[in-house]
């Protein structure tokens, strides 16, 4: 008498093909409430499973390439907050992640006299106005200053909505 949702089930077809099937199952009764049998709805989600482990590949990939790449990459949320900080940021900078993450990227990383600019500059590119090769100044742990050359690009969440 209990109802099955979204059961994945694994079936072999007599060809030798694997699926995938979302199953839903629930009892079915008389008209004295006395069970009967099973009624089941079942989903070939196979092409969708595959799709999703080819995006998580894709995802993966690009979060291997951010971090792993030759420049300081980071990023901010729609509050100036950093929420991506690449392992050659945090080389040439001295900051871990762990250290920049959630922290006001202006305020705490920023030389005070770019400190306006800068946030001219991403601000605008939370509008959809990208800036390219824009020079300003980071500050490192020591208190070295550390010319660099920023690309601001908005940043998108699934939907379109501007996430950063």
């Amino acid at each position: 008498g209990q109802e099955t949702a979204n059961f994945e089930l694994c079936l072999l077809s007599k060809h030798g093909y694997r699926y995938t099937v979302l199953l839903n199952a629930t009892t079915r009764r008389d008209g004295k409430g006395q069970i009967t049998g099973v009624v089941g709805v079942g989903q070939d989600i196979t092409q969708l499973n595959q799709v999703l482990s080819e995006s998580k590949r894709v995802a993966d990939d690009l979060v291997r390439l951010i971090d792993t790449a030759n420049a300081p990459i980071f990023g901010i949320d729609v509050d100036g907050n950093v929420n991506e900080w690449n392992a050659k940021a945090a080389q040439l900078l001295g900051y871990s992640k762990a250290e920049t993450m959630g922290k006001n990227l202006v305020q705490n990383f920023i030389t005070e006299d770019f400190r306006a600019t800068v946030e001219e500059v991403l601000r605008g590119a939370l509008v959809g106005q990208e800036t390219a090769n824009f020079e300003f100044q980071l500050l490192t742990r020591v208190g070295k200053r550390l010319d660099i050359l920023l690309n601001a690009t908005t940043r998108r969440g699934p939907t379109g909505e501007v996430i950063g």
